[in-house]
């Protein structure tokens, strides 16, 4: 196993990490960002505000796109596993 190879598992961990990771941030941003600018226009300064939407909508969203990314994230899984025995060479 070569540094190459090394550099390529974990390219793909962190790609793999990034799109696992991405719904969830984006769906938090946008929430956040509706849920201010509603505060900014109406004077409402409560902080805990916009815990609850985004609690929701990443529930929504792990609802949505969990299946799909677990099912992702075990086939990643099962490949590594399938790496050790040429590591071991």
């Amino acid at each position: 196993m070569s540094v190459g190879d090394v550099s390529a598992i974990l390219r793909q961990g962190v790609i793999q990490v990034l799109l696992m990771a991405t719904p969830f941030l984006i769906s938090a941003l946008l929430i956040g960002l509706t849920v201010a600018i509603l505060q900014a226009t109406t004077s409402i300064q409560e902080q805990t505000l916009v815990f609850v939407p985004k609690v929701f909508v990443i529930l929504l969203v792990l609802f949505l796109f969990g299946g799909a990314m677990f099912t992702t994230l075990g086939q990643y899984t099962i490949d590594l596993f399938r790496m050790i025995p040429e590591m071991a060479r």
